[in-house]
């Protein structure tokens, strides 16, 4: 069995078992006869409308993170590269920051995720408009991390401002980035951006496999640069933002997973995205469940725990390159 069959399986395992967990376990029979329809009806709620949407966030998450970094790390061909780099992630939770800080939920429960993807939207346009003009990849590294600055700082300002203590906790609490408390209806707004931006990624990667060959010799096989840039950094925009309107922000995932499964596809970046989307959805889940496992005065948001995670490995991974420079 390939890498692909073994990653979907391990999900496809872990995602029962974190059907069966909570405060009401569920046994693998009750958990199916929840998902079916078949089982009694207090299992169905449980499954169908509380522990589903976590377990589908997690999938749409972790795949939208994964394949997004794989697909960035083999753009800017850097392997410390993820999708925050480009500014998508801070830009997509600024907007979301503004849609509470301006109490617009109050008006309309779809006004968190618009604005939040409008704050990916406007970042993605920015880039785009970059990469249309053939700029390099040194380019838009700095433009992601101005980008991410900015967003940093306006968020910054927001809380510094916030009329109420409420309204703090609100914000920090959606900025520790969370799949729990969910619904379907989250799930149902996001997957169609999702979708659209991982079919983005896909179809950039016989170019991004063509491009370990350098800039030169990819174009001359017929790579277009900026129709490559384009789609990566716009499938990465949709997805991403997309997710991060109802999770928060997660970070360091599209860092680790094609960094553990590189080696695994013979180091080409096309052959990645598929492998890293699995994983990254493995990866959320593992964190999601371990979160519920851990006995704390308060839950942990999952945000905190990849973070606690990621970066140490971010750390050691630029120690690493440094050691590798003659």
């Amino acid at each position: 069995m390939g890498l692909v069959g073994l990653l979907t399986l391990g999900l496809l395992g872990l995602s029962l078992v974190s059907l069966g967990f909570g405060a009401a376990p569920l046994t693998w029979g009750e958990v199916l006869g929840g998902l079916l329809g078949t089982g009694h009806e207090e299992h169905r709620l449980i499954v169908q409308q509380i522990r589903l949407p976590r377990v589908l966030l997690g999938w749409l998450l972790g795949a939208s993170l994964g394949m997004s970094g794989a697909a960035l790390q083999g753009l800017l061909r850097n392997p410390l590269a993820e999708p925050g780099l480009l500014g998508i992630s801070a830009s997509a939770g600024l907007g979301a920051v503004l849609a509470l800080y301006f109490g617009l939920t109050a008006v309309s429960i779809w006004s968190l995720p618009a604005a939040a993807m409008a704050g990916a939207l406007l970042a993605t346009l920015l880039l785009y408009a970059l990469t249309r003009g053939g700029a390099s990849n040194l380019t838009l590294i700095l433009a992601g991390v101005a980008l991410s600055s900015l967003a940093g700082a306006l968020t910054s300002l927001a809380l510094n401002l916030a009329p109420n203590p409420a309204s703090v906790q609100d914000i920090v609490l959606w900025l520790l980035g969370s799949i729990a408390d969910r619904s379907l209806a989250d799930v149902r707004l996001v997957l169609p951006f999702v979708a659209v931006g991982l079919a983005l990624l896909l179809a950039a990667a016989p170019s991004l496999t063509l491009l370990t060959l350098g800039e030169a010799e990819a174009t001359s096989l017929g790579v277009h640069l900026p129709r490559l840039r384009g789609l990566v950094i716009t499938g990465s925009a949709l997805a991403v933002g997309a997710c991060v309107s109802v999770t928060g922000t997660i970070g360091f995932v599209g860092l680790v997973v094609p960094h553990l499964l590189r080696g695994l596809v013979g180091h080409r970046p096309g052959r990645l995205l598929v492998p890293s989307a699995l994983g990254g959805a493995l990866l959320v889940l593992a964190a999601d469940l371990a979160i519920r496992l851990l006995d704390t005065p308060q839950q942990l948001m999952l945000g905190v725990v990849t973070a606690l995670v990621g970066a140490p490995f971010f750390l050691a991974l630029v120690l690493k390159s440094r050691r590798a420079i003659p």
